[in-house]
């Protein structure tokens, strides 16, 4: 039993998906796996592992922001032996360029914050995806005829931010998006040597101010959720 995690060893698979929200990783538990359990529910942070397609794969909330995805992935990496997270979550677009309900497969993510410096001396402010599951992804994609687009993203630690300037790290590494984990994810499985990418869904697009309805939420996150699950069991 890890400090945040309380699964007990071997009930957390070596592939995880790890959306953010608690409630998401339920959805997913309710309609995608068989024989599902929940393994931990420590601060409301739900862990179920069960089978897709006679695949043990475990789905769990990374919550909110660095901090709280670089806690959960560095347990399941260490303390329970995972090789694989592939991260899915939501996005918001900074340019027109992409669209609401888009996919995007990250091929890096950039950032201002001094997570990698400080936790493993990583000194650079790109973190590339780490192992083999970004080029797994878009085979699946292809297999199940999405479009699954490779891309830059902002990780930022600021949701909410006094200037309405696209930041200058995003401009500078070409990112069109921003979301809140993904550095951290990359520079804790870069530390470990352990596989890691994240799939986004475009929900916002910051200029027009579009965004997913709550009624469209569901139908649009399946997608990904599907794209994630085909792909974990190629592993």
């Amino acid at each position: 039993m890890s400090v945040h995690i309380s699964a007990k060893k071997g009930e957390i698979a070596k592939t995880v998906l790890m959306p953010g929200d608690p409630l998401r990783a339920k959805y997913i538990a309710d309609n995608f796996l068989t024989d599902a359990k929940l393994v931990s529910q420590t601060r409301n942070i739900y862990f179920y592992t069960g089978n897709y397609k006679g695949k043990e794969i475990t789905v769990g909330a990374s919550g909110m922001g660095f901090p709280s995805i670089g806690i959960y992935s560095f347990e399941l990496f260490t303390e329970y032996e995972v090789e694989t997270i592939i991260r899915i979550g939501t996005c918001g677009a900074y340019s027109t360029d992409l669209k609401l309900f888009d996919i995007l497969n990250v091929e890096k993510a950039a950032s201002e914050s001094t997570y990698a410096k400080f936790a493993w001396g990583i000194e650079e402010d790109a973190i590339s995806n780490q192992g083999s599951v970004f080029d797994k992804i878009n085979e699946t994609a292809k297999e199940l005829g999405l479009e699954a687009k490779a891309t830059n993203i902002h990780s930022s630690d600021i949701f909410y931010r006094k200037d309405p300037a696209v930041p200058e790290i995003a401009v500078r590494h070409n990112c069109p998006a921003v979301e809140m984990e993904a550095f951290a994810l990359f520079a804790n499985a870069q530390h470990l040597g352990k596989n890691a990418a994240t799939i986004l869904t475009v929900s916002d697009i910051i200029p027009t101010h579009e965004q997913i309805s709550a009624d469209q939420r569901e139908k649009a996150l399946r997608t990904m959720m599907e794209l994630s699950l085909e792909t974990a069991i190629k592993f």
